[in-house]
């Protein structure tokens, strides 16, 4: 057994979770970048776009996150094409956030009034000026509780990625504990860092709530 200070397990649990921001921040901003993408195809007039969407939402909802990281990380070697541990969990937080994203953010357009609509075209607009300039600001507005709610999922959900090798938090406690063969000190300290990274957001999720029902 390798002695550990309290000081050293806590220094290095901090180096860990550097990487699991890291990774929360740059699956977030790609799960916007493609989740934007999946959402104009969903609400568009060409059916086989929304169809697409469709199929592309129900897939990456409709299976475990672990399995879409298995595939990604060890199905793609066997075709020809190795990754890092890194890529494939950036690539795999990334299709799984957009999914759920899209959806988000389809609630808040189909929620905004009719109405919205009409306005815009009365000003003749035309459907990507209606979208951008009407429709996306007031639907992103509407929903930035459940998007701020959505990134503290994803931020618990990196701890998937150590199943792949990638050393964030919970990987680099795993080897800690078996260093130390002290599970309480170790994983009570994981469950404080995972804290105190979610429950601000949750807390500004639930304002955000309370200030869009004041207003509603």
């Amino acid at each position: 057994m390798i002695e550990f200070t309290f000081w050293d397990i806590v220094r290095n649990l901090l180096l860990a979770a550097r990487w699991t921001i890291l990774l929360s921040v740059v699956a977030f901003i790609g799960g916007t970048l493609v989740g934007v993408l999946i959402l104009l195809m969903r609400i568009s007039e060409r059916r086989p776009l929304r169809r697409f969407a469709e199929y592309y939402i129900g897939l990456f909802q409709g299976t475990p996150l672990l399995m879409q990281l298995f595939l990604l990380f060890f199905g793609l070697p066997l075709i020809g094409f190795r990754i890092e541990a890194w890529t494939a969990a950036v690539i795999g937080l990334t299709l799984f956030a957009s999914a759920y994203l899209a959806e988000i953010w389809r609630g808040g357009v189909q929620a905004l009034p009719l109405g919205q609509w009409d306005a815009a075209s009365s000003l003749g607009l035309h459907y990507i000026a209606k979208l951008r300039l009407v429709v996306l600001p007031q639907a992103f507005s509407m929903t930035r509780a459940p998007t701020v709610g959505f990134l503290v999922q994803l931020i618990k959900s990196t701890a998937l990625t150590s199943i792949i090798g990638f050393e964030e938090l919970v990987r680099t406690s795993n080897a800690i504990n078996n260093a130390t063969f002290e599970p309480f000190k170790v994983y009570g300290m994981v469950a404080l860092i995972y804290f105190a990274l979610c429950f601000p957001l949750t807390r500004y999720a639930r304002a955000l709530e309370l200030r869009a029902a004041k207003y509603a």
